[in-house]
């Protein structure tokens, strides 16, 4: 059972790590979005190819507002991403340690 403690910790680990960069990758997306960044660049076209299709369930909930157009769905994605951080990590690294 060791073996599976220490894969489950691993898990967390490298979990913790990809919702990191996605966050990151988020707030770039947000940050192109103000800036009128190219959309034929490719680095554009990356980013918004990782982040619009998780977008997509929050701008279905929450439209952006119709002055100013302000769209919260980011923030409402970090939001969830850090609810995972905050409950799922912990929880595969004491479910680990109770295995070890």
């Amino acid at each position: 059972m060791f073996v599976f403690g220490h894969l489950l910790a691993a898990t967390a680990d490298i979990l913790g790590s990809l919702l990191y960069l996605l966050e990151i990758v988020i707030i770039i997306r947000v940050i192109m979005s103000w800036a009128n960044a190219d959309p034929y660049n490719g680095f554009v076209k990356l980013i918004c190819a990782i982040v619009d299709p998780l977008l997509a369930p929050f701008r279905r909930l929450v439209p952006p507002w119709r002055l100013g157009g302000l769209d919260l769905s980011p923030f409402f994605l970090l939001l969830g991403i850090e609810f995972i951080r905050k409950f799922l990590i912990p929880t595969l690294y004491d479910l680990a340690a109770r295995l070890r």
